[in-house]
């Protein structure tokens, strides 16, 4: 007996002290400063490499702006789209959006190229997302879901980035925090935008 709680005691430390981190809300703080360390290193810049499978994206489903104005996502199509699920209490997801910034800006409005931030906090957060967004100074535009998303959009974690082609395929997925910020990943959305 003593053996079983010598070996349980460190781990009902930890477990106990990542309870509290999660409940005092700093769990996601401590995210975001490991991510965001982590993210200076390079080790998770985006790759730019297409996906090997050739899967047509489902725009079948609407999206709402931060004004509440419903749009369906079909007025996307032609367009080379960045679309990347985040949420607010999201660490690695608020963690890699500076990285998305930069790259927003480096596209300098490239009418070809949309960029879709799409949070999935709950329609009750929604001042909580338009007061993140424009405490961090982010121009990008944001949007949350209006209804249900289609099942490519379920996805397990996030932050999860998707770029859509302009003939509607799936070029990349990235899950993760990423860094979109190389030159690496901003000359292969550029050469996307110009097909």
């Amino acid at each position: 007996m003593n053996r079983i709680i010598k070996f349980l005691k460190p781990w009902a430390g930890a477990v106990l002290i990542v309870a509290a981190l999660h409940f005092t809300g700093l769990l996601s703080s401590i995210s975001f400063l490991a991510q965001s360390a982590i993210l200076k290193t390079g080790l998770m810049n985006a790759s730019a490499e297409t996906v090997k499978e050739d899967i047509d994206f489902n725009y079948d489903f609407q999206i709402k702006d931060l004004n509440g104005n419903r749009l369906d996502f079909r007025q996307f199509e032609n367009k080379v789209v960045f679309l990347n699920l985040w949420a607010t209490w999201c660490g690695p997801c608020r963690a890699e959006m500076p990285t998305i910034q930069k790259l927003y800006e480096k596209m300098n409005g490239d009418p070809n190229v949309a960029f879709v931030m799409l949070s999935i906090d709950k329609d009750k957060d929604l001042p909580k997302v338009i007061r993140y967004l424009k405490d961090k100074e982010y121009t990008f535009n944001g949007y949350m879901p209006s209804g249900y998303l289609t099942e490519q959009l379920n996805v397990p974690s996030i932050p999860t980035t998707f770029v859509i082609s302009k003939e509607g395929k799936i070029l990349t997925k990235e899950v993760g925090t990423t860094n979109f910020n190389t030159n690496r990943f901003y000359k292969f959305l550029k050469e996307e935008s110009e097909k």
